[in-house]
C-alpha cells in the first residue's frame, strides 16, 4: 500500500455525530516518542480535540483524531490513557470513551452510557476503572473487549483521580467532597474513607510510597465547610493524614505533579511552584512565574523532568504550550487546541 496509505470504514459507529459508516484515512504515524495532548474545547461546543507533539522534531499535529477519522471527538476531552497499543480518550460531557490505535489513531471502539467520565485507571490487563464527576459509582470495564463488567458503589460519593498502592486504589472525591476513598481491587468494593480538607482532586505517589492530595478548598456556594485550599500527605498503610500544608486564604492551587524520582512536587498557583517531598513548608516563590500568561494545566515528563505548561490565553482560542527544562529554562512553545487538559507521554 503506497506510503502506508489505508482506507477503512468504521462500521456501526454508535456515537452522536452520525449513524452512517465514516470513511477513515490514516497513515502509519510516528507517535512512539512524543506527547499526546487532550484539548477540552469549550463546554457544549463539541470542539474537543487531540494534538501530538514531537519534542525532538519540535513538530505539533493538531486535530489529529478528526483528521484521521473524519469525525469530531465530542464535547470536553478530559483525559487520556494508554493500554498496550490502544489509546483511550475520555470525553467528559459526551459521556463516552473513544478508543483508537495509539500509533495510527484509527478508531477501534467506543464505551458509551457513562454519566460524566473523568479518568481511567488500569488495574490489570483485563480490568480498568472509570471515575465519574456525577455518578456515585466507579465503572469497571475490560480494556481488551471494551465491555462494561460492573460498578463499584461509592455510597453517595463521586470520583475524580485515582492512584494505586499495593492492591488498593485511592480515589479523590472532588466536588463537594472531603474524602479520599479506598477501593480493594480484589473485591472491587469501597472499604474505607480518609477525611481530608475540602474538595480533594489531584493525587500523586512519591518515592516513599506516600500519597499527596491537592485539595482545592471551598467557598460560599459549595456544600462543604468553607476553608482554604491545602496540600496533604497521606500514609496509605495507616490511612491517615501525616501533614497538612495550608495555602493562604483566597489562593486555589491546582495541577499537582511529581518529579521522575518522586522527590519533588509541582503545582499551579499563579505560577509553577516546586517543593521537595521532605520540605516542612510550602515554597515562598514561584519556580516559573506566570507573568502575563494564564496557566491552565501542568505536566512533567517522567523520562527527563521536562515541564509542560498550557497557557489557555482566554479559554476561547487555541492555547499555547510552553516546554521548560527541569531547571526551568524555556526550550520551546507551540500551539494546540482549546484548553489543554491532559498530557500523555509516550
Amino acid at each position: 500500500m503506497k506510503h502506508f496509505l489505508k482506507i477503512v470504514f468504521l462500521l456501526a459507529l454508535a456515537w452522536s455525530c452520525t449513524d452512517e459508516p465514516v470513511e477513515t484515512v490514516f497513515f502509519d504515524l510516528d507517535t512512539e516518542n512524543g506527547i499526546f495532548i487532550a484539548c477540552e474545547g469549550n463546554f457544549m461546543y463539541g470542539n474537543g480535540s487531540l494534538s501530538f507533539y514531537h519534542p525532538h522534531k519540535k513538530e505539533v499535529t493538531n486535530h489529529l483524531f478528526q483528521t484521521r477519522n473524519n469525525a469530531p471527538l465530542g464535547d470536553v476531552v478530559q483525559s487520556l490513557a494508554r493500554n498496550g497499543n490502544s489509546l483511550f480518550i475520555v470525553v467528559n460531557n459526551s459521556g463516552k470513551i473513544v478508543v483508537t490505535n495509539s500509533r495510527t489513531i484509527e478508531f477501534e471502539g467506543i464505551i458509551t452510557g457513562l454519566t460524566s467520565p473523568r479518568y481511567i485507571h488500569f488495574v490489570s490487563e483485563n480490568k480498568a476503572y472509570i471515575s465519574d464527576l456525577y455518578a456515585s459509582h466507579i465503572t469497571i470495564f475490560n480494556p481488551k473487549t471494551l465491555e462494561i463488567t460492573g460498578t463499584i458503589d461509592l455510597e453517595g460519593h463521586t470520583s475524580e483521580q485515582m492512584v494505586q498502592v499495593g492492591k488498593y486504589v485511592f480515589v479523590s472525591h472532588w466536588v463537594n467532597g472531603e474524602d479520599i476513598l479506598v477501593i480493594d481491587t480484589e473485591t472491587d468494593q469501597l472499604i474505607d474513607k480518609i477525611e481530608v480538607p475540602a474538595q480533594p482532586k489531584d493525587l500523586r505517589v512519591d518515592k516513599n510510597g506516600k500519597i499527596w492530595a491537592l485539595c482545592g478548598g471551598s467557598y460560599a456556594n459549595v456544600e462543604v465547610e468553607e476553608n482554604p485550599s491545602a496540600l496533604v500527605r497521606i500514609d496509605p498503610e495507616t490511612r491517615t493524614m501525616e501533614q497538612i500544608y495550608r495555602f493562604s486564604e483566597g489562593m486555589f492551587s491546582s495541577g499537582l505533579e511529581m518529579s521522575a524520582a518522586g522527590d519533588s512536587l509541582y503545582y499551579l498557583n499563579k505560577g509553577i511552584f516546586k517543593m521537595a517531598v521532605n520540605s516542612r513548608h510550602l515554597p515562598d516563590s514561584a519556580f516559573i512565574p506566570e507573568d502575563e500568561k494564564l496557566f491552565y494545566h501542568l505536566a512533567v515528563n517522567q523520562e527527563n523532568n521536562e515541564i509542560y505548561i498550557a497557557d489557555a490565553i482566554d479559554y476561547t482560542q487555541d492555547a499555547v504550550v510552553y516546554r521548560y527544562s527541569q531547571s526551568g529554562v524555556l526550550k520551546d512553545s507551540f500551539k494546540v487546541g482549546i484548553n489543554p487538559s491532559d498530557f500523555l507521554f509516550q
